[in-house]
């Protein structure tokens, strides 16, 4: 099950941050309703799809063996993130405030990521500083990642394409 390129969950969660900050990217430079609508629904499902890996596997697994204040302040994080993600998925992209809203969806991805990914205090520090096996976490949130995938290619939906588990692009 495992892949080669994540060494860990760390480095899988890493590779989806990447992937997302290029697809805000692509979004950011894109013309056209259409080809708006593709990336904002793609970003939607990508973070959707990282963030149950992390409220289903990772953070309950570091719960107790990092600071509590950084979890908790992450699953806020998701919860402002999952209010304009059902926006953005309810809209189209000529509604009001749809490109404001990918903005801001955008700046806190990227707040929430800076925290996660600190140097020495943040999360992914914070986790490795445990007895938490982050190779274990890696199998079971790619295991879950690959149900998703296939959950939502079954919905017809476009992001889910095979190649999207192995997260090395971007």
């Amino acid at each position: 099950m495992a892949q080669p390129e994540f060494t860990d969950a760390i480095a899988l969660l890493k590779a989806d941050h990447r992937k997302v900050e290029g697809l805000f990217e692509q979004f950011e430079k894109a013309r056209g309703d259409a080809t708006k609508q593709k990336l904002c629904h793609q970003i939607c499902i990508e973070l959707k799809i990282h963030t149950l890996l992390e409220e289903e596997i990772f953070y309950p697994a570091l719960r107790g063996k990092i600071e509590d204040d950084t979890l908790d302040e992450a699953y806020v994080e998701h919860d402002g993130a999952k209010v304009l993600i059902n926006d953005l998925e309810a809209a189209t992209p000529d509604a009001d405030f749809y490109d404001a809203k990918v903005k801001v969806l955008s700046e806190e991805i990227k707040h929430h990521v800076h925290e996660e990914e600190m140097p020495k205090e943040g999360m992914f520090a914070q986790a490795r500083d445990t007895d938490v096996d982050l190779v274990e976490l890696r199998d079971r949130m790619l295991a879950r990642k690959q149900e998703l995938m296939a959950q939502a290619e079954a919905s017809g939906l476009p992001a889910a394409k095979p190649h999207a588990v192995n997260l090395v692009t971007a």
